[in-house]
């Protein structure tokens, strides 16, 4: 996977070792104050204005991960789009509406990334993560929950990425393999699930809506009648 830095579940370094974790921790991260004071100074030097961020925050804000949903919906109903998406994300993406170069349109400097759809088999399970900052696909799945942004979910879903997936609620089975995909700044994934049973003869419009975003960050698995994620209780960080 070009650009992918992979980390696999199975390298021997996801087992406990004895000190209580947690999946998310309530401080605030090293990266957002680093943000604020970056953006402080960007607008201080004239690069962009304070009036430029707020636009930009109320586009992000406005997002959300419907676009990610249907992106994962389609697939599943149409081979053939799923091949393409499969191939080239950036450019399948334009199918639904979605253009990577020209999100806002104006375009961001973090928005010219590559994209990849990352497709969970019965024999692979993929989830992703921003080891260094909070690296996400936002063109497609809006602005990142807290707990992604965290030091505590950033430094162990690497180490111990079954241990955290559990603490999410997601025990898989230990034959699956778990990929854990770390984001950069020139690549960003998105996690498509496998499609649930129960959901066959379902339109594209009511496969969205068990689609959320947790199952495009391959924290939780889609199934019919679940339609939303459930608020993670943000607790400090063991480390």
């Amino acid at each position: 996977m070009s650009g992918s830095h992979r980390h696999d579940g199975h390298d021997g370094h996801d087992g406990h070792d004895g000190h209580p974790t947690f999946p998310v921790a309530s401080q605030v991260s090293e990266f957002e104050i680093l943000e604020l004071a970056v953006r402080e100074l960007a607008i201080e030097k004239g690069i962009f204005s304070a009036e430029d961020h707020r636009r930009f925050a109320e586009w992000a804000d406005g997002v959300g991960p419907h676009g990610g949903s249907k992106l994962v919906a389609k697939a599943w109903n149409d081979p053939g789009f799923k091949r393409r998406l499969l191939e080239n994300g950036t450019e399948a993406c334009k199918e639904v509406g979605i253009d990577w170069l020209k999100p806002t349109g104006t375009g961001t400097p973090s928005d010219y990334t590559f994209f990849y759809v990352l497709e969970n088999t019965p024999q692979v399970h993929n989830v992703i993560v921003c080891t260094l900052c909070s690296c996400y696909p936002r063109p497609v799945l809006g602005m990142s929950p807290d707990w992604y942004r965290t030091p505590s979910y950033r430094r162990r879903m690497v180490r111990r990425p079954r241990e955290v997936l559990a603490e999410f609620g997601l025990h898989l089975p230990p034959e699956v393999e778990v990929r854990v995909h770390d984001s950069n700044q020139k690549s960003r994934f998105m996690v498509m699930a496998m499609r649930p049973e129960g959901t066959e003869g379902w339109s594209d419009e009511q496969l969205e809506q068990i689609v959320t975003r947790d199952t495009m960050i391959g924290v939780a698995l889609p199934k019919a009648g679940r339609t939303s994620d459930e608020d993670v209780q943000a607790k400090a960080a063991w480390r």
